[in-house]
C-alpha cells in the first residue's frame, strides 16, 4: 500500500543517492522561496480584495461611517478565528519567528503556516492599521521550518531555511532581492557565510521571480528618481536624521506605553471591545489611517499630497501648504497609534509598513517645512529618505533601510544621504531604546538570538538535560555512622547534599571533608551531619540562564554546584565538566563545523 511516509521514504533514499548535502539545501532553499512568495502573493491579494469590496464599493457608495464598523467587524472576525477555529495563539510575525529559532531551535507550530494567512487580510482588509510584512514572514518561516522538518534537516539548516523564507517574503512583498537577504540577515541574525549566502540568494530570486510571474512589474512603491542628491542639501539632510531618530523613539515607546495600557484589561474579549472601539474611532475622525497605507505612500512620492488626503472628512483648503503639513503630520503622529491600538485589540499584523508610512508622512512634511523657508529641496527624496529614517531606528536595521529604498528607486543616486541619515536616525534611537519591537521582549528574557556565536549557543542550551540527579541526599541530623551506611557506602560519587524534610536544600558535605575521620568508630553516634556540613560556594536556580550558570562556575572555582527550585528545593547537580561537553556539543551542532 502506498501511503506518504513511503513516498517521502524513497524520496529521501533518492535523494542520498543523488544529491549532497550542500546541493540539496539548495535545492530546498529554491522550494522554500517559492512557498513564501505564494504565501505573500496570497495575504497581499485577499487583502486587496477586502479592501476592494469594502472600501472601494461599500464606504463611498453607502455611508462614511462604515469607516468606524468595519475595522470592529474584521477584530471581531479575527478573535472569532484566533479562539473557536484555531483555538491558538497567533501572535506577532516576526517576533514570534524569533523567539521559535531562539527557544525551540526552530520548531514552528504548522498552524502557522496558514493562521496569518487566514485572519492578516481580514484584519488589514477590514481597515485595522497595521501591515502584511510581519504576517509574510510567519507564513514563510512557518513553511521553512515545515520543510527542514518533513526532509530531517539538522537545526542549522532548520534555521537557514527559516532565514531564506524570511528573504523570499520580504523579496515578494517589494520585489527587492538584495534588501530581502540583508534583512534576514540583520534581523535573524544569519551568518554572512558562504554556505548560508548561495541559499539566501537563490531562495529570494525565487521569490522575486514569483512574484514577477503573476503580478509582473507592478510594484508597492511606483517612483522614479527626478532630483538627484544635492551636497547642498547635506545640512538638511542631518535635520531630516535627527527628526526620524527622535521620531522612531516616540514610536517605540508610544507603542509599548499602548500595550502595557491594555494588558490592564484582564480578559482578550476586553481588549478586543475597548481596542475596536478606540481604533474604530481613530479610523472615522482620520480615514487615510485606514488599512496599511500604501495609498498615502504612493501619493507623497508623485507630489500628489492632496490625494493621500483626500478621504478627511473636513472642508480643508489645500491649497494653503500649512493645513497640507498639519495633517500630514498629524497621520505620521497618530499611525502608529493606530497600529498599536489594531495590535491591542486583536488584530494580526506587522509594523514594517506602518513604519513606512509614518517615514514618508515625516519626510515629506520636513521637505515643505524646508521649502516654506525660500529652499529648494525634493519633496520625493525627503519621503523617501524620512522611510529610510524611521526603518533604521524602529527597527533597528540600518541596512535593510538603505538598501530596501535604494532599490525600490531602482538606482543609487541617493546613497550618501541614504546612509547618513540611516546612521544617524539608529544612533539616536539605540541610545534610547537598546532593543527593536521586534527583539524587546526576547532580549529581557535573554533569549535573543545575535551575531554573537557564544551568547547563541549558551542560549539555546536545555539547561536540564545537564543537571545530575544520582547524588545521595542526607539529612542534617543523621549521625556520621547512618551517614557511611546508608550514603557513603551504596554511592559512587564524593558529594552528598544535605536536605530537610521538605527536601529544602541546607548545605553539602564532600567526602575529602569527612575522609579523617570516617574510620574512628568513636565518632559514629557523636558527630552528626550538621557538625561537619558547609555550604555550597554557589547555588544553581533552574530560572538561571546558561550563561549565569557559566558566569557562577567562573565566579565560585567549583567543580560541582547544586541545583534548587522554588522554595529553595534540592534538585540535582551541574558539574562543569558535563556542561562544558554539552556546550561544546551544541557548539558542533549550531556551526555545523
Amino acid at each position: 500500500m502506498i501511503t506518504s511516509k513511503n513516498i517521502l521514504k524513497q524520496i529521501l533514499i533518492w535523494r542520498y543517492k543523488h544529491f549532497s548535502e550542500r546541493q540539496f539545501i539548495y535545492i530546498l532553499s529554491v522550494l522554500v522561496g517559492f512557498l513564501a512568495g505564494l504565501g505573500t502573493l496570497a495575504l497581499k491579494n485577499l487583502t486587496y480584495f477586502f479592501h476592494w469590496v469594502l472600501e472601494g464599493n461599500l464606504i463611498k457608495e453607502y455611508h462614511y461611517s462604515l469607516y468606524f464598523l468595519f475595522p470592529i467587524i474584521g477584530l471581531f472576525l479575527v478573535y472569532a478565528i484566533k479562539n473557536y477555529l484555531l483555538q491558538k495563539e497567533i501572535g506577532h510575525g516576526i517576533s514570534t519567528t524569533l523567539r521559535s529559532i531562539s527557544t525551540k531551535n526552530g520548531i514552528i507550530e504548522q498552524y502557522k503556516m496558514y493562521a496569518s494567512l487566514i485572519t492578516a487580510p481580514i484584519t488589514v482588509g477590514f481597515g485595522g492599521s497595521v501591515g502584511l510584512q510581519g504576517p509574510a514572514v510567519s507564513t514563510g518561516a512557518a513553511l521553512g521550518s515545515g520543510v527542514a522538518q518533513l526532509f530531517h534537516m539538522n537545526m542549522k539548516t532548520r534555521m537557514l531555511l527559516i532565514g531564506c523564507a524570511t528573504a523570499g517574503a520580504m523579496s515578494s512583498m517589494f520585489q527587492a532581492p538584495i534588501a530581502a537577504i540583508i534583512f534576514a540577515v540583520e534581523i535573524f541574525s544569519l551568518d554572512m557565510a558562504f554556505g548560508s549566502l548561495v541559499p539566501l540568494l537563490l531562495a529570494s530570486v525565487a521569490a522575486v521571480i514569483t512574484s514577477y510571474f503573476f503580478l509582473g512589474h507592478d510594484v508597492l512603491f511606483g517612483v522614479t528618481l527626478q532630483d538627484t542628491f544635492q551636497i547642498n542639501d547635506l545640512l538638511f539632510y542631518v535635520l531630516l536624521a535627527v527628526f526620524t531618530g527622535f521620531a522612531s523613539v516616540y514610536f517605540s515607546k508610544i507603542y509599548f506605553k499602548i500595550i502595557n495600557f491594555f494588558k490592564r484589561f484582564s480578559s482578550p474579549f476586553k481588549r478586543l471591545i475597548w481596542g475596536g472601539l478606540a481604533i474604530g474611532l481613530l479610523l472615522f475622525l482620520i480615514p487615510p489611517l485606514y488599512g496599511e497605507g500604501y495609498g498615502i505612500i504612493n501619493n507623497l512620492l508623485t507630489n500628489n499630497s492632496e490625494a493621500a488626503l483626500k478621504d478627511l472628512p473636513y472642508n480643508i483648503d489645500f491649497s494653503n501648504v500649512w493645513m497640507l503639513i498639519i495633517f500630514l503630520l498629524l497621520i505620521g503622529v497618530l499611525k502608529v497609534v493606530a497600529m498599536t491600538t489594531t495590535f491591542a485589540a486583536g488584530g494580526v499584523g506587522g509594523i514594517f509598513i506602518p513604519t513606512l508610512v509614518m517615514g514618508s508622512a515625516l519626510g515629506n512634511v520636513s521637505a515643505k517645512i524646508i521649502n516654506q523657508f525660500g529652499f529648494s529641496v525634493s519633496e520625493t527624496n525627503f519621503t523617501l529618505i524620512g522611510m529610510t529614517g524611521l526603518m533604521a531606528g524602529v527597527l533597528h536595521a540600518p541596512l535593510t533601510a538603505i538598501f530596501l529604498i535604494a532599490e525600490i528607486t531602482g538606482g543609487y543616486d541617493l546613497f550618501v544621504p541614504l546612509m547618513l541619515v540611516a546612521a544617524i536616525s539608529y544612533a539616536i534611537t539605540k541610545y534610547f531604546i537598546e532593543n527593536s519591537i521586534y527583539t524587546v521582549e526576547l532580549a529581557e528574557k535573554g533569549e535573543l538570538i545575535t551575531h554573537n556565536k557564544d551568547k547563541n549557543v549558551m542560549m539555546m542550551m536545555d539547561m536540564e538535560k545537564v543537571v545530575e540527579t544520582n547524588f545521595i541526599s542526607i539529612h542534617a541530623e543523621m549521625t556520621l555512622g547512618e551517614m557511611l551506611q546508608e550514603a557513603v557506602a551504596v554511592s559512587s560519587r564524593n558529594i552528598f547534599p544535605v536536605v530537610d524534610k521538605e527536601d529544602a536544600f541546607l548545605g553539602i558535605v564532600l567526602l575529602d571533608d569527612i575522609r579523617p575521620i570516617m574510620f574512628d568508630h568513636t565518632l559514629y553516634t557523636n558527630v552528626k551531619v550538621v557538625d561537619f556540613m558547609k555550604s555550597a560556594p554557589a547555588l544553581i536556580f533552574k530560572t538561571d540562564t546558561t550563561e549565569i550558570v557559566m558566569d557562577k562556575f567562573k565566579e565560585s572555582g567549583a567543580w560541582n554546584l547544586p541545583v534548587v527550585c522554588n522554595q529553595n528545593k534540592y534538585v540535582g547537580f551541574i558539574s562543569k565538566s558535563k556542561l562544558l561537553s554539552a556546550y561544546r556539543a551544541k557548539l558542533l551542532e549550531v556551526t555545523n563545523s
